[in-house]
C-alpha cells in the first residue's frame, strides 16, 4: 500500500462516504489487491472475496453502516 493509499484513510463505514465516487473503484482495487498479497502468502481461495469487493464498497457506500444493517446471506 502506498501513502496515498484510499483503504489507509478507511477507519470506519462513514469514512468511504468522504471518498470521491469516481474514485471508489481504486478502493476497490486496493482493497483486492490486498486480499490477493494476503492470499498468497498465507494460502487460500481468491474467488468468493475478490467476488464482493465492489459490491461491499457500493453498499457501504450508498447505505448509512452501522446504522443500516448489511446482512450477507
Amino acid at each position: 500500500m502506498n501513502k496515498n493509499s484510499l483503504l489507509k484513510s478507511i477507519e470506519s463505514p462513514i469514512d468511504i462516504k468522504k471518498i470521491p465516487i469516481d474514485r471508489l473503484q481504486d478502493l476497490s482495487n486496493e482493497v483486492s489487491d490486498m486480499i490477493k498479497e494476503t492470499i498468497e502468502e498465507n494460502g487460500g481461495h481468491y474467488s468468493s472475496p475478490l467476488g464482493v469487493v465492489d459490491l461491499t464498497v457500493a453498499l457501504h457506500y450508498v447505505y448509512n453502516s452501522p446504522t443500516d444493517k448489511i446482512i450477507w446471506d
